[in-house]
């Protein structure tokens, strides 16, 4: 005998609580079945396509796959995983086509062209700032402005090794090797003083003990120090060399001008003509296509330049 409500006439269970509190025994509704049916289902179909139990030490890859390809063109065929979807969409995407084609403008315009339109501009600063970002930022700082004594400043107007686009291209390239030899088994205390007052003197900071810069010229320039070999008599540096501008106020290794006092900065010029330089920059031919590394050429003459 099925149970009813005397009140409303609906089925109950036949469960009674506080004499009138009775549990009604209606259907589910036929929309709630049939969804909960459809879940078992596309759980079933997920299960087979995509990557979903664990089993064995591994996991249920599925059957569905993804075609992607390499950095170096090979074609892979993956099973189903975000990381194979994220692949194939920066190769094949929306944006990453659109990206391509501006990559393909790029590279079939000259610098010139570039700084002068806007939206060439606004692409070398977007795409050039990843770039940097990725590669060049953990020693040049974010911002390009380098570590002093340790990598140099970008957005300043001396470049060692060249700054126009040429000499950049072919630094970011081939890479450089920054060197000077050290002279601490060349000179004794007092050369050293002697050179690095001269040294100083080459940009106007004279101290006063003039008879230190004239011993130092004599070595700078001659064959006991030999450093007008690389920084050239009148001492303006050689771009093939990488050697410093010693007539200018850019100091890349000793950071004279944080120095308050004479004898800090002669300290300073001491130490480096001491313990020589070796400061090598790797070559990124390897790992930057040519249109990237002039996207990034592009980002670095901007940003001398003035560019955000």
């Amino acid at each position: 005998m099925i149970d009813k409500d005397p009140i409303t006439g609906a089925k109950t269970t036949g469960h009674v609580w506080d004499e009138n509190i009775q549990e009604f025994s209606n259907p589910l509704p036929r929309w709630w079945l049939w969804t909960f049916y459809a879940t078992m289902v596309f759980a079933l179909v997920y299960w087979i396509m995509y990557p979903s139990w664990p089993v064995a030490g591994s996991f249920l890859k599925g059957f569905n796959t993804i075609t992607y390809q390499t950095d170096a063109g090979e074609e892979v065929v993956s099973h189903w995983n975000t990381r194979a979807l994220l692949a194939k969409d920066m190769q094949t995407g929306k944006s990453a086509m659109a990206q391509k084609g501006y990559l393909e403008v790029i590279a079939n315009s000259s610098y010139e062209n570039i700084a002068e339109d806007a939206d060439k501009l606004a692409f070398v600063e977007s795409y050039g700032n990843g770039v940097f970002g990725e590669y060049c930022a953990a020693c040049h700082q974010s911002g390009a402005g380098g570590v002093v004594g340790a990598y140099p400043n970008l957005i300043d107007d001396d470049w060692l090794w060249g700054g126009d686009a040429h000499d950049i291209e072919t630094t970011l390239k081939i890479g450089r090797n920054g060197f000077m030899p050290a002279y601490e088994e060349t000179f004794n205390e007092e050369q050293l003083t002697q050179v690095a007052s001269y040294v100083l003197s080459m940009s106007g900071d004279n101290g006063d003990e003039p008879e230190l810069i004239a011993a130092g010229e004599k070595i700078f320039q001659g064959q006991e120090g030999g450093c007008y070999y690389c920084h050239t008599p009148a001492g303006t540096g050689m771009k093939s060399q990488g050697s410093a501008n010693l007539t200018d106020k850019i100091w890349t290794i000793a950071n004279v001008p944080a120095a308050e006092t004479y004898p800090e900065r002669l300290a300073l010029v001491k130490q480096v003509i001491h313990n020589g330089v070796n400061r090598v920059m790797p070559a990124w031919s390897s790992r930057l296509s040519d249109t990237e590394i002039k996207v990034l050429t592009a980002y670095l003459l901007n940003k001398r330049a003035g560019g955000q």
